[in-house]
């Protein structure tokens, strides 16, 4: 894989796996506009990019805010003149079930997991079909399988599957490929800020070993594998795909 020449866009790049995919494009020559909500993180990633290939443009901004949407994409064409590929993994992960989950939690989630791609992505399209170039969303095993207790998560991360297909189709005669990836449980941040406390997320991880058919959860390396592969030219032949990189969780059945 070379991305030497293209320009890739992250949302959610100051952290997991966004951080680790922002690392893993720019080792492989790719040049990088990195958005995020923290500044400090964004720097950081930008600066471990930086000895690894080109250093990245940072662009703050949360992407549940229109204005801050094209900002974020206007500030990359400004600076590059193009968009070879837009990974869409900014994400917040809330616990819920039907009998407590506000709508003011169900907006949030909604908002920040499916609008915001949504928004971006029309705003990136004019410029990734210019390129032909290629869309990653990062959705979860929790949009392929249904979980109790994070139930408008399992919703945003189903409706990202179901927009990457549906895009997909739309694109396709453009030259446009559109695909996602689907982590199972991954060692990032997202469940501590998702309001686990220490205690609760070493037993989650711990009884990850049980739930995935590799017996283990993923790294953000893993997951960065799979967006970089699916961004390349080494899968120009598959799109709308949403591809499970959950350790096989996607296909455990409890027993």
């Amino acid at each position: 894989m070379n991305f030497a020449g293209k320009v890739v866009l992250i949302t959610g790049a100051s952290s997991g796996i966004g951080a680790a995919a922002a690392l893993h494009f720019a080792k492989l020559g790719a040049s990088l506009s990195l958005s995020g909500r923290k500044l400090e993180n964004l720097n950081k990633v930008a600066e471990e990019c930086g000895s690894a290939g080109q250093k990245p443009i940072v662009v703050v901004g949360d992407v549940t805010n229109e204005k801050d949407n094209e900002r974020i994409l206007g500030e990359t064409i400004s600076k590059f003149g193009k968009l070879d590929v837009l990974v869409n993994n900014a994400g917040i992960l809330e616990s819920g079930t039907i009998e407590n989950t506000s709508m003011e939690q169900f907006d949030r989630v909604m908002n920040t997991n499916i609008r915001s791609i949504y928004h971006l992505t029309m705003l990136a399209v004019p410029h990734l079909i210019k390129t032909k170039g290629a869309i990653v969303n990062v959705s979860s095993v929790n949009g392929i399988r249904s979980f109790p207790g994070v139930l408008a998560y399992n919703i945003s991360k189903a409706s990202v599957d179901q927009f990457t297909r549906c895009v997909a189709l739309e694109l396709a005669a453009k030259g446009v490929r559109c695909n996602a990836v689907n982590p199972g449980v991954t060692v990032t941040n997202l469940h501590k800020r998702g309001g686990m406390d220490e205690e609760t997320y070493k037993k989650f991880l711990e009884h990850s070993k049980t739930t995935h058919a590799l017996g283990r959860p993923g790294t953000v390396d893993e997951l960065a594998n799979a967006i970089t592969f699916l961004a390349s030219d080494m899968a120009s032949f598959i799109t709308g795909a949403s591809l499970p990189v959950d350790g096989g969780r996607h296909a455990m059945c409890p027993r």
